[in-house]
């Protein structure tokens, strides 16, 4: 039998109402957003009309930066959100095939509640629910789980190690027959097939088992991010899919590269992890109408917000400079930058600073740059070309997927499943129909068998 050919995965990302810092001033776009089952509902409806794999939820717990006059959040609308756990469990009763991806920090939540929660999720979904694990690094939300500042890199990494580690060793508690529920003898569950965690380790206590039957998909698949060397050693660890943020195809390929090539160090291959950038599209079935919808919601943008996010980027205060003067050279300051950030903002930041340089930029010019939300592969152009864009990163090792994040919600979601889905499917790149019942099932995951099961097929082979 031929086998199949490799086919993209997609997700569906949600933040807010959009990607872009001004997509709530859009007449079209409910400024309600976020607080809204309604806005979520739909979103949904789009995902799963659209085949695309899960639907993803960005989240972090706190506000941000309202405490610093210098940075307009106060103009944004990604301040308020719903826990998207919740959410995600009322969308699964309205939804039958897409999966759901929420956000939930390994720093500041504890494995039993979370495992329990995940777990009695994924029975409400039939097996639909992934994880997009995080480890919290914001300086806000540290403060709103009794810390002066964020906790240490390194300790938040081997934390979230030894929290999927017991989370795994929960939802394993129960065997797939321990549960006989058998009337005529009165036995509802097997003693002998039930196991105690009794986990003591670095950082949880916890002895099981866990009160929710194994979830139906055994360990729900798991999302990561981040470019440093333990959010990578991470998701070579975990991660069934790493949501790259890189914005070029050769950043793309040495983010790919890298990442999976750390899987062998966890007795991992190449396919059992998916490679799923980030990609924002202004869509128009011309060029033409493709930049004037860009160039719309870009007139929305206030230059107090652009200001502040410069500085958020690790650019000096430039509050009060003339908008339309050039911006001053910022060249001597990299070397510095370099040794003071990390993670993508180095590559990103020092790539705007070299831009500012070279086109001889004003500073509305690059704060116009730096909020358009291209932080990831941003695309202006006809659904031909997107798809074009699409292929070559796909087919040249630097994607295994995409999730895509939309401008504006609904609008933009609709512009991708209506003119780029169809454009993929005519190529044979995109599914027609989900293949499967399940998130693990629909990503091409392998099943993930109890840990407690596999040792038991193992013991025959020992003992001889």
């Amino acid at each position: 039998m031929p086998r199949a050919r490799r086919q993209m995965r997609l997700g569906l990302s949600v933040a807010s109402v959009g990607y872009h810092y001004t997509a709530w001033r859009l007449p079209e776009v409910s400024a309600i957003g976020s607080m809204d089952l309604q806005h979520h509902i739909r979103a949904a409806q789009i995902a799963e009309r659209g085949k695309i794999d899960f639907l993803f939820l960005a989240d972090w717990a706190s506000l941000m930066n309202l405490g610093d006059p210098r940075i307009a959040r106060d103009r944004e609308h990604a301040q308020l959100k719903m826990d998207p756990t919740l959410v995600v469990a009322a969308l699964a009763a309205l939804t039958e095939r897409v999966g759901f991806v929420p956000t939930a920090s390994t720093t500041y939540n504890h494995p039993y509640n979370f495992a329990r929660r995940m777990a009695s999720i994924d029975h409400i979904s039939g097996g639909r629910l992934g994880w997009n694990m995080v480890t919290g690094f914001n300086p806000e939300e540290a403060l709103n789980f009794s810390h002066d500042k964020p906790v240490p890199s390194d300790i938040r990494h081997t934390r979230a190690t030894e929290f999927v580690e017991v989370m795994h060793g929960l939802f394993d508690s129960w065997d797939a027959d321990a549960l006989p529920r058998d009337k005529a003898s009165g036995i509802y569950v097997d003693r002998a097939k039930v196991h105690f965690l009794d986990h003591a380790g670095e950082h949880f206590r916890v002895r099981g088992p866990l009160d929710v039957e194994r979830p139906p998909q055994g360990r729900l698949p798991i999302v990561t991010a981040g470019v440093s060397d333990n959010a990578m050693e991470l998701a070579a660890r975990f991660a069934d899919i790493s949501y790259g943020g890189q914005p070029n195809v050769e950043a793309a390929r040495t983010y790919y590269t890298t990442v999976k090539g750390k899987l062998h160090k966890y007795g991992r291959t190449d396919d059992e992890m998916l490679m799923m950038p980030g990609i924002q599209c202004y869509l128009g079935r011309t060029q033409a109408e493709a930049e004037d919808k860009f160039a719309r919601i870009q007139a929305l943008l206030d230059p107090k917000v652009g200001i502040g996010h410069l500085l958020l980027n690790h650019f000096p205060d430039m509050t009060g400079r003339p908008l339309d003067e050039q911006v001053p050279d910022l060249t001597m300051a990299t070397d510095m930058m370099e040794n003071r950030i990390s993670g993508r903002e180095p590559e990103l930041t020092l790539a705007l600073i070299r831009r500012a340089k070279a086109e001889n930029l004003t500073l509305r010019q690059l704060f116009d740059v730096a909020m358009c939300g291209f932080w990831s592969l941003g695309l202006i152009g006809t659904p031909t070309m997107i798809a074009d864009t699409m292929e070559e990163w796909f087919t040249t090792g630097a994607a295994d997927g995409f999730n895509v994040q939309p401008p504006y919600m609904p609008q933009g979601a609709e512009d991708f499943v209506d003119l780029v889905i169809p454009e993929l499917q005519r190529r044979g790149l995109f599914r027609t129909e989900y293949e499967g019942r399940t998130l693990r099932e629909n990503l091409g995951l392998r099943a993930a068998p109890s840990g407690y099961a596999r040792a038991a097929a193992q013991l025959p082979a020992m003992a001889g």
